[in-house]
């Protein structure tokens, strides 16, 4: 009898001890998933230009120097695409934003925005080839 007691006790704790293994590997995938999805809830401002309206006419300059024009009455659509150096869910999307500009160059103009230093911003342009694009 004392045997079968060493035995149920070692395979309870050898039970204790996987199941600890599994919940560090959730706590470790919930980690994963809340660095992917975090950059993802921007706050939403709540007033702003209605669905279809005009944007008003702005003139900004670029990363190159020269000036791009936002806004207006436009012949095609502008998509105007806030990014970051250092966001990955940017990184994810710049290959799909690459594909739709090629695309859709006909009726679709893509215009990149963001904000910070302009050396990072040209090195982050080059290495991702987005010297097509206004930035």
């Amino acid at each position: 009898m004392p045997d079968a007691l060493w035995v149920s006790n070692a395979l309870l704790w050898c039970l204790v001890i996987a199941l600890s293994a599994v919940v560090l590997a959730l706590a470790r995938q919930v980690g994963v998933l809340h660095e992917r999805i975090a950059p993802a809830g921007a706050l939403t401002l709540q007033g702003g230009l209605e669905i279809g309206e005009r944007a008003p006419e702005l003139v900004l300059p670029t990363l190159s120097g020269d000036s791009v024009r936002i806004g207006g009455a436009e012949d095609r659509s502008t998509l105007l695409f806030f990014l970051s150096p250092s966001c990955p869910v940017c990184d994810t999307l710049l290959p799909v934003l690459h594909s739709v500009a090629k695309g859709e160059h006909d009726w679709l103009r893509v215009i990149l925005a963001s904000d910070g230093d302009a050396a990072e911003h040209r090195a982050f342009a080059a290495r991702k080839q987005l010297e097509a694009f206004p930035y």
